[in-house]
């Protein structure tokens, strides 16, 4: 029982998420379904690949520089601008893909507890990570990293964990 003498479950029941627990009060959370319990172990992997795939591709920003440069055409941009141009590129996408792996596991987790909006989220942000590997990234490891999460989304959205994830107003029953 929470503060509030409602249950998780009750408040679950109305459609509302689980009530923050008070430090040190111990809170009795429901096990998810296997489904679910999966999807969030598939994003939280999803986002240790997307982090371990652009820091490679950091780490081997010369190799990316150099067929940069013999691929240029234009005289007027020096090896010097592209390697500036890779160095921000390469760092903005590795801090990007941090903040993915974080938000990932944020709301996988928050979906584990049974938040209808985690689950709503975290469909976007595999939508959103999908089209930039289609669109602008395309390597082995974001490749893999986009397909543990479009697999945990799916899971999340199978008939049998509907009950977990009720509307506002409906029972769980």
């Amino acid at each position: 029982m929470t503060n509030s003498g409602e249950s998780d479950e009750q408040r679950r029941a109305r459609g509302l998420p689980p009530e923050p627990s008070v430090p040190g009060q111990r809170r009795d959370t429901p096990s998810p379904p296997t489904p679910v319990a999966v999807s969030f172990w598939l994003f939280v992997a999803s986002g240790v690949v997307l982090v371990a795939g652009f820091g490679y591709t950091l780490l081997r920003k010369q190799e990316l520089v150099d067929a940069l440069v013999e691929i240029n055409t234009d005289q007027s941009i020096t090896r010097e601008q592209i390697e500036a141009g890779a160095t921000n590129l390469l760092w903005t996408l590795f801090v990007g893909a941090i903040v993915f792996a974080v938000l990932f596991g944020l709301f996988a987790w928050k979906a584990r507890e049974g938040a209808r909006s985690a689950r709503t989220v975290l469909t976007v942000l595999a939508a959103v990570t999908l089209i930039f590997q289609m669109v602008l990234f395309n390597s082995l490891i974001t490749l893999a990293a986009v397909f543990l999460a479009v697999v945990g989304t799916v899971l999340l959205w199978l008939p049998s964990v509907r009950q977990y994830f009720p509307k506002a107003g409906r029972s769980l029953r």
